[in-house]
């Protein structure tokens, strides 16, 4: 499969109701938010391990879909198969990690996706620049996050219950957010791409993720999330015709409710592309 020999920049969409999208450990697993504006954040990790899981379940974690960074992984063993599958008798030590590099761009998606460190002391395969980032997703306006009181009605040892004078009830916390609309922005370089391999088979992969990712994702703490909107502009050329900015500036989001009135649903937004003001060689596609 060949690379791709486009450039693409892409606008994502999503929202969340009474759900925590990305909990801060650093603060209690609190939902991610900027102190000077109370916009809630979303890091670009976190879509990422999104996207890993839903090509896993989708391809069964195997080639040329398998997944480096997953649960559990132990990433020396898994490099160890790329040495394996390249050692030559006589290869020097840089000849391998070269080889190396390309056998796990060859066979794992996230690698020619997202890049990855593998420059490790054991079964070095050097370290890869990916063709697809993600910038943190940043709410659409000020989220308000709350801290819930729940209570289990069991205890987990007969410690817990003698000690409770035959209470079980204990209790507990959920953090949460009403309602957020969240945008994210993404890059896709063609040049980025042919060192690694992300081909246009990879590129359609990686669009179905964005879209149907959530769908896959769903829990007690993550409440109702889904993507909404998925916007992508296609350059013409593998460096491109014009600023990610200035496309990025084409996609609007406002209220189309009463901004006095918490939002409570993507109904109380709009969105607009303003697909004349795009420049030439840029096309704008709205995948979702």
């Amino acid at each position: 499969m060949s690379a791709i020999q486009n450039r693409y920049e892409f606008v994502l969409l999503f929202d969340v109701e009474n759900g925590n999208p990305n909990g801060d450990p650093d603060a209690g697993n609190m939902p991610r938010i900027d102190p000077e504006t109370n916009h809630g954040l979303v890091t670009d990790v976190c879509l990422k391990r999104k996207v890993r899981n839903f090509v896993e379940l989708a391809k069964n974690n195997e080639s040329p879909y398998e997944i480096y960074v997953r649960e559990k992984a132990v990433l020396t063993t898994t490099q160890g198969r790329a040495h394996k599958a390249v050692a030559v008798e006589g290869q020097t030590a840089g000849d391998t990690i070269a080889l190396a590099k390309q056998w796990m761009c060859a066979n794992f998606f996230d690698i020619r996706a997202f890049g990855a460190v593998m420059s490790l002391k054991e079964n070095n395969c050097g370290q890869v620049r990916g063709p697809v980032q993600l910038a943190f997703a940043r709410s659409v306006e000020p989220i308000v996050p709350l801290d819930v009181t729940i209570t289990r009605m069991a205890v987990a040892t007969e410690k817990e219950a003698l000690a409770q004078s035959g209470d079980n009830r204990t209790m507990g916390r959920k953090h949460i957010v009403p309602y957020g609309l969240y945008r994210a922005e993404g890059f896709i370089s063609a040049p980025l791409a042919m060192q690694t391999g992300f081909s246009d088979d990879d590129l359609e992969l990686f669009w179905k993720a964005i879209m149907e990712m959530f769908d896959h994702d769903h829990s007690a703490a993550r409440g109702k999330m889904a993507a909404r909107k998925l916007i992508v502009f296609r350059h013409e050329t593998a460096l491109g015709n014009a600023p990610a900015h200035k496309l990025f500036d084409l996609v609007k989001v406002e209220r189309a409710t009463d901004k006095s009135s918490p939002a409570r649903a993507f109904s109380d937004y709009t969105v607009t592309a303003d697909k004349t003001n795009v420049p030439a060689g840029v096309t704008l596609e709205e995948k979702l």
